[in-house]
Order: C-alpha cells, then structure tokens, then sequence
C-alpha cells in the first residue's frame, strides 16, 4: 500500500482527479497549517506549499486533512482542493455565523474526557450532535484512567458516559500506562484517520505519544486545584501511524458550538422516539396536551436535564441555521466584491481601462 493510500487517499478522492490533472499534478495531504503555507504530505516525501489568493476569495482555504493538487517542486501553489468526504465543524468562537472547520475527510472522532475533571453529560451531548453532524463516527474516550482509585470506579464512569453517549462506544484509556491505547488503534487501520478533540490538559497529545510510540506532541500536567491545563499543542497535526491509518491532535477545544442541526436526533433518538408519539407533529415539549416526552418525564423514563440538553441544542442549531442563511448571503456579496477588486488590480497591471 502507498503511503497516501495508508492515509486515506482512496476511490473517492481518486475519481475527482482528471486525466489532465494526472499528467501535470501530484496529490497529497495537508498535515500540517502554516500559515499562508501547509506542511503536504505527497508520495515522495512531505512539503510546504502556498495558498493561493484565489482559494481564499472563493472560501476554499484548505485545513489539515484535506487532500489537494498541486505541481511538483519546492513550495508549489495549491492547484485545487479536492472534495471533502466529511468535516468537523463549529460556529467560530464569538461569531456565530462564521463556520470553523476543525479537521477534514476524518472517518473518527474522538471525544476525550479526563476522568479527573469528571465527565460532563450535557457537554457530551453537544459534542456528538457536531460528530454525527460531520458524517464522522463518534467515540468517548475517557482518559488518565490510572488515576483512578479502582476498576470499580472507572467502570461506574463509564457507565456515566454510556447514558449520555447516543449508543456510541466508551473507551476508558490511559496514555501512560497503555490501558484502552489498544481499542483506539484497532479503530484506525490502514486508509482511516481519527482526531482527537477535547479540552486542554485532557490527555489528548499523550495518547498520540502512546499510539505512535515516539514523544512526538508536548504534553504539560494541569493545574491541581482545577483539573485544567494550558494549550500545550500549537496547531493542528497529522500523524501517520506504523502500520498505516493516521490520527490529527490539536490544541485544546472549550467548546463545540452547533454549526448544523443534523446531529442533534442521532444522540437523543430516545426523546426522538418519544415525540414520534405526542398527539401534535409540531410538539415543543412544554405544556401541550398529550405530549408523550412530558409524560416520559413526569413518571421517570426520562431525566428532565436531558430534555432541557435536547431543547437547548435543537433551538442553538436552529438559531445557527438561520444565522447561516444569512451570513452565505452577505459572504456572496463579499466574494463577488474579492473578485471585482483582483480584476481592477489585474486590468491597471496591465495598463487597460476597467
């Protein structure tokens, strides 16, 4: 197996190349952002290429994991970025409206939590809404599982992960001693890439030590009084690992806001399944009559804190559609003003009259 193939370049992305494209262009995968360059992984070896102003006008900036063209040599333009198979997305932080892709063409999420903050149910909740939403397959991973008083307890935590998860699965690990680095692995094999998402100080860039076997990624200890730790992990990083398949690690992530609504139903389908039962399609779940979700709540089936988790999601994802049919409009007329302007530069270069 090549080395692009063992990092996921596979029939998808193989069909969107031309033939003319095959004569003159190399592809490969971005692993690593700098900047205005990107640290591309090709066949023959790894290399900074620049990001023309044209992908920028259009809003197609390339983010580690996206496979582009372009031609060979040292710091080659960026030809065209290939279509993605999935992202991860959020609404940038204090911008709602703006989408951040995390990480592109992942086919796992990880989602880590460090047993010694304790695991948040409601945050949880969110994070596998945006997971579900990227076409990705979601995984809880429970890290520092060694410091744990006993097996005892970290199984009750992960049976606390378990009811909030969705039905994804819950790994308990620990990157120093090895424990769960294992089931995290056989979930990458040859063609797969994971990511690594979390708050800082979770453990996240010891585990990509633990699966590459090599101190690759800083890590630093959290602080004691809060379980927090600092952004150690400067940027977002691809890593092929030995035997093939890849992981991305990057820095800490307070939150995942909801850029897409899709996900939502994958991780309550019980309250989903609920409503399919109240006597109105429309049903807000407060205080119409014959709704099936109150009821489920009223005689216990159902926890009120995750119906509220369920509510609250729905409305953020449903305020961030709105926000995004706006904000595609007014980037329409920002990208067609871009074009206008490099035209202008582009005929007084020249010599011409606009």
């Amino acid at each position: 197996m090549g080395v692009l193939a063992a990092l996921g370049f596979g029939p998808f992305f193989e069909a969107q190349v031309s033939e003319d494209e095959r004569a003159t262009l190399l592809p490969g995968r971005a692993v690593a952002d700098r900047g205005r360059r990107l640290a591309v992984r090709f066949e023959d070896g790894e290399r900074l290429v620049t990001l023309p102003g044209r992908l920028r006008v259009s809003g197609e900036v390339p983010v580690v994991g996206d496979f582009v063209l372009a031609p060979p040599g040292e710091a080659p333009p960026i030809a065209r970025v290939l279509q993605r198979a999935t992202k991860l997305s959020r609404g940038a932080a204090g911008r709602a409206e703006a989408e951040q892709v995390l990480a592109a063409n992942v086919d796992v999420v990880f989602l880590v939590h460090g047993l010694d903050a304790g695991v948040r149910p409601r945050r949880l909740e969110r994070e596998l809404a945006a997971v579900h939403a990227s076409g990705a397959k979601p995984v809880v991973v429970l890290t520092k599982a060694d410091l744990a008083e006993d097996e005892a307890e970290v199984a009750e935590l992960v049976d606390g992960a378990i009811g909030a998860a969705g039905g994804a699965p819950v790994v308990a690990a620990s990157g120093k001693t090895g424990a769960g680095v294992d089931a995290i692995r056989a979930l990458l094999a040859p063609g797969l890439t994971g990511v690594f998402v979390g708050p800082s100080g979770a453990g996240k860039s010891t585990l990509v030590n633990a699966l590459l076997g090599a101190e690759v990624q800083a890590t630093e200890e959290v602080r004691e009084r809060d379980a927090r730790g600092r952004h150690r992990t400067a940027g977002r990083r691809l890593f092929a690992l030995p035997g093939g398949g890849a992981v991305i690690d990057g820095p800490g992530i307070r939150e995942l806001k909801l850029w897409d609504d899709a996900g939502v139903g994958e991780v309550f389908h019980d309250v989903v399944a609920l409503a399919d039962r109240c006597r109105f399609r429309d049903c807000r779940h407060e205080d119409e009559p014959g709704c099936a979700v109150r009821e489920a709540v009223e005689d216990g089936r159902l926890e009120p804190e995750r119906l509220e988790s369920f509510q609250k999601l729905e409305a953020e994802a449903r305020a961030a559609g709105a926000r995004r049919t706006v904000s595609g409009a007014r980037a329409e007329r920002q990208r067609v003003r871009a074009i206008h302007r490099e035209l202008r530069r582009f005929y007084r270069a020249r010599g011409d009259d606009e």
